[in-house]
């Protein structure tokens, strides 16, 4: 996937200013494509030179204007082909997954250090993922067709979490129980 179709994958609902934008992808898809604000903006300049957004200049009193980023129809039609198109499995680029691997050269107590630190941060991913479930998605039952998409996204990031803590907790059981 490209950033570009991230990008216009939030735009479909609202137009955005680069920042609203920048802040919306960190909390929305930067769960799982990963952007930094240069890149953000770096992107929203060539969809603008390539017509599928269009940018509205906004005043300001003593700073400089706000652009208002909007998807166009050429960018709508880009976001559909793009959504129609089959898409490959990621490769998995795990650092922690390398280090286990090898760890009998970097030592049980240090990978195990380092997979209790891991643990640690899915476990917080985790009930962040929780808290959005239920300010979000409360009742699950009633969802719209455009409530489910993005709750399935986050389905899958729950999920993830806890396959993470899990393996994580197996992991440290095998090597400190030898089980």
């Amino acid at each position: 996937m490209a950033l570009a179709h991230a990008i216009l994958a939030l735009l479909l609902d609202c137009p955005f200013t680069g920042y609203d934008l920048t802040k919306t992808f960190a909390g929305s898809v930067g769960s799982f494509w990963k952007a930094t604000h240069q890149q953000i903006y770096r992107e929203l300049a060539k969809l603008e030179e390539q017509a599928w957004v269009t940018v509205e200049a906004i005043p300001q009193v003593g700073r400089p204007d706000k652009k208002l980023y909007s998807i166009t129809d050429l960018g709508q039609q880009e976001f559909v082909a793009w959504a129609n198109q089959p898409c490959d499995v990621s490769a998995v680029k795990e650092e922690i997954l390398v280090k286990v691997f090898a760890g009998a050269i970097a030592g049980t107590d240090t990978i195990c250090q380092e997979i209790q630190r891991h643990r640690q941060i899915h476990t917080e991913t985790l009930a962040n993922y929780h808290q959005i479930e239920q300010q979000f998605f409360a009742d699950r039952d009633r969802l719209s067709n455009e409530q489910t998409f993005p709750y399935l996204t986050l389905r899958r990031g729950i999920r993830y979490e806890i396959d993470w803590i899990e393996w994580c907790d197996e992991a440290l059981e095998r090597l400190t129980n030898g089980e």
